[in-house]
């Protein structure tokens, strides 16, 4: 098999992982060395830098080989599928030369478990090692660690690796038990603690010793797959946010289920991904990182999951009356940015403006505050804008209306003028 047929199998086996952000890492030019983590062009796999703009990373796998058999898994022992194998060099040498003609900024690497977690992962190790010592490759490495992998190898792999991410896979451990034997939670997590506590020390030598080589700078992440489960929105939420109080991971991934194997265990083959659900928990996820929100206060026993027709801060302004309306020209920043349509850049825009003068509901909509959601949530100069009902029934139905355009639904059809009436 050449290379070229290895690409095919192992890019096509890789689709499936979600976990692939390039964002924080901050590797420069470097004389004598090729690559950087800050330029972007066109290329196979799309993600964004520390800068918002976007870069391209070879996604793959090692190899599709792997002695577990996970339920969801394509790649699992029991499936009758191609399977391809590259060599370190193989891979290091078409990284570079992907690179070279401008396909790639970076790579993103992760593999199935060929033989063991240590055998695999020193096999990652020597590709990486050859592209940041034999050709000098400068620019982003995402590395997968695997669970089960000898803490010193993870070590040596985030040494060379931006970063580094260990799925967490499924959000329960009766999930876990059930669809992927071969695997703990207490071996997923054994190596997230090692990339923290190894992060820290990193940090620390970091200000005593300016040229201490980084470990992991762009941190770590994980992903949790969406819907071959029957756990709730309020469990998944969770979870996340003990993995970001806990390991301080740089994002949580979710991944809609996508059936592409038979089992009765698992939602049928028919079954549409949860594409709505995991767009809603992205949303939540940044309300946890960016907008002061505890997962306990999104959801609780009584709703243990989101309302797929409007966002989770709607959801969550509907369900707090009490806490609006909020006044702009005199609500501290933290109130301002729990008002649904309201973001960071708005709050940001409407806290040194309102040191001019007093604003209004016009001024709102120039400084990019989304009206159509913020208009039931917030008075100005002490009063709502002229015909907005307060009713509660009123509100969600309008906030559906508004973002119904949003919203799958049925498929257009192109009309015809001359065809059968029906």
């Amino acid at each position: 098999m050449d290379v070229m047929d290895k690409l095919t199998i192992l890019t096509d086996a890789a689709k499936y992982d979600a976990a692939c952000t390039s964002s924080g890492a901050q590797r420069g030019h470097k004389k004598g060395y090729i690559g950087n983590t800050s330029s972007s062009t066109a290329g196979c796999c799309h993600t964004f830098s520390a800068d918002g703009r976007c870069v391209t990373l070879l996604k793959v796998l090692m190899t599709n080989c792997c002695v577990y058999d996970c339920k969801y898994c394509v790649n699992r022992c029991s499936n009758d599928t191609r399977r391809a194998v590259f060599s370190p060099e193989e891979l290091a040498d078409l990284t570079i030369q992907f690179y070279r003609r401008n396909y790639i900024e970076g790579l993103f690497l992760s593999s199935g478990v060929l033989v063991s977690p240590d055998y695999t992962t020193e096999r990652m190790i020597r590709c990486l090692d050859l592209l940041r010592n034999c050709y000098r490759f400068n620019g982003y490495i995402h590395a997968k660690a695997i669970p089960g992998t000898a803490p010193e190898l993870v070590t040596r792999l985030g040494m060379l690796a931006d970063r580094l991410s260990v799925n967490i896979e499924l959000p329960s451990e009766k999930g876990l038990n059930a669809l992927a034997p071969n695997k703990t939670r207490k071996a997923i997590f054994r190596p997230m603690g090692l990339i923290k506590s190894t992060l820290q020390e990193n940090k620390e030598a970091l200000v005593k010793y300016r040229h201490t080589p980084k470990f992991a700078p762009a941190g770590q992440s994980t992903q949790m797959i969406i819907g071959a489960t029957e756990d709730s929105d309020r469990h998944i939420l969770s979870l996340t946010q003990s993995l970001y109080d806990r390991y301080r991971l740089k994002r949580v991934f979710y991944s809609a289920y996508v059936p592409v194997v038979e089992n009765t265990l698992l939602p049928a083959l028919d079954t549409k991904p949860p594409l709505l659900r995991e767009h809603r928990l992205y949303q939540a996820d940044w309300l946890l990182r960016f907008y002061g929100f505890r997962a306990e206060e999104l959801l609780d026993e009584e709703n243990p999951n989101f309302n797929p027709m409007v966002d989770p801060k709607c959801s969550w302004a509907l369900n707090h009356p009490a806490f609006f309306p909020v006044e702009v020209n005199t609500a501290s920043r933290e109130e301002l940015l729990r008002v649904p349509g309201m973001g960071m850049i708005s709050v940001r825009r409407i806290l040194y403006a309102r040191r001019a003068r007093k604003l209004d509901h016009e001024d709102l909509r120039k400084l990019g505050v989304v009206m159509k959601r913020a208009q039931y949530f917030i008075t100005c100069k002490g009063k709502l804008l002229d015909g907005i009902s307060q009713r509660q029934d009123s509100i969600l139905r309008n906030l559906i209306t508004a973002e119904r355009a949003a919203l799958p639904g049925a498929e257009l059809e192109q009309l015809s003028l001359f065809g059968q009436a029906g």
